[in-house]
């Protein structure tokens, strides 16, 4: 089953994404949980998936428009340099590191399944980043390895737009290159998470106008979901809805020589197996 939020007709809603169409659940159910950040606070995902189960669609998936699944999560973080491969891009000599790298993004970063990455006046160099995605389900703090995967509600995935040059402003920290409005997606939807067969082994890949750009497995990644969300409840507390965006293989434009940068018109697909194709067209922010 799969879960989305999205606007149909001017109102905020969200429901089930099925063959034949959209099943309103929010319309049905939205007394009890007015979003799906609530559903997965009371850890109704289950719930949710029966109660949709053999209702006729209302209206047709044309019909939406899709926003981000978690609209107003409390935290979206970030891993990078997460591949070994994107490691040896640095071309800094060093091994993998022993502690993972984060960042944080906020949700006006990004814009949902269907509309265009945004690509703002002042650089042209709007990058992509394919990357697989948690939803925390279960909160918690000095959360151990064993329990980690306990705690994921669910799946989706993120194209993490990056504006290049602003990563490099500062000395130590990308966030400013990171948070242009809308420069990043996260959808369609999110895959309510059952076991650790969803994610364990499964190929990621990002397109650029139909040509492959980044292709990899989840397995060869440095640091493993278990380790990701122990490491992060170590020095802050995770509560239900939180998003951690979980590194990207290489190829993005930036390592290309010269670099290729997005531009208006482009098409950028990232795929997972299980989860599904997460598509953005690319526009110029119109002042």
């Amino acid at each position: 089953m799969r879960f989305a939020s999205f606007m149909h007709q001017g109102r905020s809603a969200w429901g089930a994404i099925t063959d034949s169409g959209v099943i309103d659940l929010s319309a049905r159910y939205g007394g009890q949980w007015p979003s799906l950040r609530a559903v997965i606070e009371q850890a109704a995902l289950p719930q949710i998936g029966d109660l949709a189960a053999g209702q006729a669609a209302d209206f047709a998936v044309a019909d939406i428009v899709y926003d981000i699944p978690i609209t107003a999560p409390e935290k979206i973080l970030c891993v990078g340099v997460n591949f070994p491969d994107r490691n040896a891009e640095y071309k800094d000599g060093q091994e993998s590191p022993p502690y993972m790298s984060l960042f944080p993004r906020f949700a006006r970063s990004f814009t949902g399944h269907g509309q265009p990455l945004i690509r703002p006046p002042e650089s042209p160099q709007l990058d992509y980043e394919g990357e697989m995605t948690i939803i925390i389900g279960k909160g918690g703090r000095r959360i151990a390895d064993a329990d980690a995967l306990g705690h994921i509600a669910a799946l989706t995935l993120c194209n993490e737009g990056t504006i290049r040059d602003w990563v490099r402003h500062a000395k130590f920290n990308v966030t400013q290159g990171k948070n242009w409005d809308r420069s990043g997606a996260i959808g369609p939807w999110i895959v309510p998470f059952t076991d650790e067969s969803q994610l364990a082994d499964i190929a990621l890949q990002t397109r650029v106008n139909g040509q492959v750009r980044q292709s990899d497995r989840t397995s060869r990644m440095i640091f493993g979901f278990r380790q990701i969300i122990a490491y992060i409840s170590t020095f802050t507390t995770l509560v239900p809805g939180d998003v951690i965006v979980c590194g990207t293989p290489t190829g993005a434009g930036a390592r290309f020589d010269p670099p290729i940068w997005l531009k208006p018109g482009d098409v950028v697909e990232v795929e997972a197996e299980g989860i599904g194709t997460l598509t953005n067209t690319v526009a110029d922010e119109v002042p």
